[in-house]
């Protein structure tokens, strides 16, 4: 991939120089524009080039680029879009076109304008047009001009001689995506609470991220000195509250001019406080950047929550001098950009409209047979956030969320409102929020004091909820549409990640890293090896990796859940409730409750309560189910009285299906490699024999990925007393149909070697029992002998080449000459005519045996030969037989930088010389 990067100014035209468009194809009603007009138009400054080569792994580092690039420029808002659409126009030209791909992006200051070009100009598409079918989604044809159709602003084709262009362009939203706003001025008794003392945490950010400045309020709210955290970015502390396809990156946010919202900050002990912050981008008088960041304490936020920006006669008084009501101010506000501020200012609004204690909002699931809990105030909302009751409570009007509720007091109707369970509240009013007759969501008011609300109370309630719904199934909209997106890219991703790899370890390792943290907090995955087999824990991830061994530790003692292949995700308790019971057991140890004499708090109860937090909120299993059949469990986690939304569960289970067939497709390849690989050790001979007087080496190597025998074989093998059999040969063709004659052959000279027959007449009936097979032989070149080491320290040997490269003998003083002639090659006749020779190896001669995967070797025109290996062999006088085989293929593997395409074998032996007494 060549990329480049062009800041500010014009960018240069991409077309070759004097090309003219041939004919252009732009689609009806979108206002398609030329490159020379949007340049005319709107001023480029910045342009960002990529070209990708046409295969596979180009569409993933097509996104890669076309994510990097616009989150640099700020444009974090489309970035998904952009590369959903990048994705399926860079597949049509490097997969199905087969061309490369070159990607252009161009900044301008109302958006980005992206444009693909491949080398297939006459694959034409049609004018749009209204009675025009584009093809359907499911479809690979067409399908990105859809997306563009849908997604981008403007778009269009373009074609010359060479290339054609498909473009498209995204405008940036007219606000930027999370900031937030606060509500108006309130009359003093309506003021939130503080505590007597309100620290501020300043703290300044340089243009790398990293913390420049710390002050005492900062190291009083999180428990860091100022030492300890300078020149460490602030991501390192924040936690933050991201959803993929929703919201604002810390990152993205520090980058902005000014930004408002609320996020964590982990402190010293471990533990995520939340906070409302107040960001503003500064320059120094040298011109240098940095952030400034004001920080308060969540329940504090009204300390620095900008006021309400109106209109001049919303105030908290009429012309008339009577009092406006709070919430009939916030109504009236344009609403924030994201749910998450809309529903919060709601809450906050409803509270201080009926003076509670705390107030909630849920919203209710698509098929409303739920309600999550989105946003609250007053309450743990921590806890409580994103936690599911159903819209069906009880019986009568007051069990349904559907109608409007007063309880005067809770105490007397327990569990009439679970989400108020334990919290002290007594009197509560709910009200529904319905759009065009549907349930979408329930808005509650709840104060400690009993009888504190009458049906008037909920008529006023009711009629706020009934001029806010609208706004707020909006916003949900905007947000399930973003996560959408969000959610189609992430996926995109994953299955790029889990196609690329057919190791069951590395599944299992992109399993957990593609969940935790954008996921779940923490995760396990359980494998099962067959249907008689139990649940085995194989993998473990937390986001924290100082607490892996101990949620390990935990899981490993908690029986695994059930194997159920019934789709969707199931909360799973074991994990949560076994880690409180062994805190609880930790900390009565230590204050010497249990029974056992009174003792100091243990070291050990640190990383037991902290194990404890981790696993203690919801717990989901989703089935891992590949080929019907379930093959394991991906266990989600959440830390102590944390839930999972809905959507994020969803998204779980469409990537649990992905990554189950991917890991049984691991699992098939390993065992098919195992198998292949004992079978393929069988046709290999056992340890090379020791030979009184003889030194033998062998080397193999087979080509081929995966592959450990080819078509190459060899073999060494005592015959009688005295007397021992050795040969080398090639097999026509490589893998496994070669290795198959392969093991014919090799067994069959062991059995005709042992009958007592002459060198000649085994290879007759071997050449017998090949040409039987059939359809299945292969012609084989062969070099068989039989060695007999002699008392006066030579070695005879006879010796049979048929068909194959002549073996090499190189005597002490250096020479190399052929140690036999060349016969008839195997399985091609039926009557062969044989003769074997007679060699005699002196003291300190070598015979070097090779098949012709040595001698072939090429580079380019070049190749190794026959001389080649000779004068190799010359530069060998005095090496053990090891030493002259590792020196033949080491002068194989110089001789040209590619992999070896055919198998090679080296057989040599050696008559060391008589020692002297």
């Amino acid at each position: 991939m060549t990329t480049g990067l062009i800041p500010g100014g014009q960018p240069p035209d991409p077309r070759p120089t004097g090309a003219l468009p041939q004919q252009r194809r732009e689609p009806a009603g979108h206002a398609a524009q030329h490159v020379e007009n949007r340049s005319r138009s709107s001023v480029i400054t910045a342009r960002a080039a990529a070209s990708f080569e046409p295969v596979g792994r180009s569409v993933a580092s097509a996104r890669s680029f076309v994510r990097d690039t616009l989150q640099g420029w700020g444009f974090a808002d489309i970035v998904d879009d952009a590369v959903v659409l990048t994705s399926e126009l860079v597949t049509n030209a490097v997969v199905h076109a087969g061309t490369s791909a070159d990607v252009l992006c161009l900044r301008s200051d109302d958006g980005v304008r992206i444009e693909v070009a491949d080398r297939y100009p006459e694959r034409e598409i049609p004018l749009q047009a209204t009675a025009v079918n584009m093809g359907s989604p499911d479809r690979e044809g067409g399908r990105g001009l859809q997306l563009c159709a849908a997604l981008a602003g403007r778009w269009g084709v373009e074609y010359i001689p060479t290339h054609k262009t498909v473009w498209f362009q995204l405008d940036l939203p007219a606000r930027v995506v999370g900031t937030r706003t606060a509500g108006p001025a309130l009359p003093s008794d309506l003021l939130p609470l503080a505590d007597s003392r309100v620290r501020v945490a300043v703290i300044q950010i340089d243009c790398t991220g990293h913390i420049a400045a710390w002050n005492e309020d900062a190291e009083d709210l999180f428990g860091y000195s100022a030492e300890q955290v300078t020149g460490k970015p602030l991501t390192d502390l924040a936690a933050w509250p991201h959803t993929p396809g929703t919201s604002t990156g810390i990152a993205e946010a520090l980058r902005l001019s000014r930004w408002e919202g609320s996020y964590g900050i982990r402190t010293s002990t471990g533990r995520v406080t939340p906070v409302y912050a107040s960001h503003l981008r500064v320059r120094d008088t040298a011109g240098e950047p940095s952030t400034v960041c004001l920080l308060v304490r969540d329940h504090e936020r009204a300390v620095l929550q900008t006021p309400l920006r109106g209109p001049a006669s919303d105030s908290s008084t009429n012309s008339e001098g009577q009092s406006t009501d709070p919430f009939e101010v916030f109504i009236g506000s344009p609403a924030p950009d994201d749910l998450d501020g809309l529903l919060q200012r709601t809450v906050e609004r409803a509270r201080d409209m009926l003076d509670g204690d705390s107030a909630f909002l849920l919203l209710a699931t698509d098929d409303e047979t739920e309600l999550e809990v989105r946003a609250s105030t007053g309450l743990p909302s921590a806890r409580q956030r994103f936690a599911r009751v159903p819209v069906e409570a009880g019986p009568g009007r007051y069990g349904s969320a559907r109608m409007p509720a007063v309880h005067d007091d809770l105490t007397a109707v327990p569990g009439a409102v679970p989400l108020l369970n334990g919290t002290g509240m007594r009197s509560v009013v709910t009200v529904p929020l319905k759009v065009e007759g549907r349930l979408t969501g329930s808005l509650g008011v709840a104060a400690e004091a009993p009888a504190r609300y009458s049906n008037e109370e909920a008529l006023r309630l009711q009629f706020a909820a009934d001029r806010i719904a609208l706004a707020v199934e909006s916003a949900r909209l905007g947000e399930l549409e973003r996560l959408r997106r969000g959610s189609l890219s992430f996926l995109v991703e994953a299955s790029d990640l889990l196609a690329g790899t057919l190791d069951r370890d590395q599944t299992l390792a992109l399993m957990a890293q593609m969940t935790v943290p954008t996921l779940a907090t923490w995760c396990a995955v359980y494998t099962i090896a067959d249907q008689a087999s139990e649940p085995y824990l194989s993998y473990v991830l937390h986001e924290d990796e100082e607490l892996i061994d101990g949620i390990k530790s935990l899981l490993s003692k908690v029986p695994a859940p059930d194997p159920v292949p019934t789709p969707g995700a199931r909360v799973w308790t074991a994990p949560g409730e076994v880690a409180h019971q062994a805190a609880l057991r930790s900390s009565m140890r230590s204050l010497g409750l249990s029974g056992s004499p009174t003792r100091q708090v243990t070291p050990g109860i640190g990383p037991t309560l902290a194990t404890a937090s981790a696993v203690g909120g919801e717990t989901v299993v989703l089935p891992l189910v590949a080929r019907n059949r379930v093959i394991g469990m991906l266990t989600l986690g959440k830390p102590t009285d944390e839930h999972f939304r809905q959507e994020i569960l969803e998204l779980a289970e469409d990537l649990s299906r992905r990554a189950a067939l991917a890991l049984d497709n691991a699992r098939l390849y390993s065992e098919r490699t195992a198998i292949s690989q004992s079978l393929q050790r069988s046709l290999l001979p056992p340890e090379l024999p020791e030979i009184d007087g003889v030194e033998v080496e062998v080397i193999y190597r087979a080509a081929g990925e995966g592959n450990e025998v080819g078509g190459d074989f060899y073999d060494v093998f005592p015959i009688r007393d005295g007397a021992y059999g050795f040969a080398i040969g090639d097999v026509c063709g490589t893998g496994p149909n070669a290795a198959a004659v392969t093991g014919l052959a090799r067994h069959a000279l062991r059995l005709l070697a042992r009958e007592g027959l002459t060198g000649p007449t085994v290879l007759e009936r071997l050449n017998s029992a090949i040409l039987d097979e059939g359809a299945r032989s292969r012609f084989l070149t062969l070099l068989y002998g039989e060695m007999r080491p002699q008392e006066d320290g030579s070695a005879e040997l006879k010796v049979v080449c048929a068909g194959h490269p002549l073996p090499l003998r190189l005597r002490q003083d250096g020479t190399v000459e052929p140690a036999a002639e060349p016969q008839p090659l195997l399985g091609v006749i039926e009557d062969l005519e044989l003769y074997e020779q007679t060699v005699t190896l002196d003291p300190g001669d070598v015979l070097l045996c090779v098949t012709d995967g040595v001698t072939e070797r090429r580079e380019g025109a070049r190749m190794l030969g026959d001389d080649g290996l000779a004068d190799v062999l010359t530069t060998c006088t005095g090496l053990t037989a090891g030493a002259v085989a590792a020196r033949i293929m080491r002068a194989v593997e110089r001789f040209a930088s590619d992999a070896p395409s055919d198998d090679m074998a080296i057989l040599a032996m050696r008559v060391p010389g008589l020692q002297k007494d």
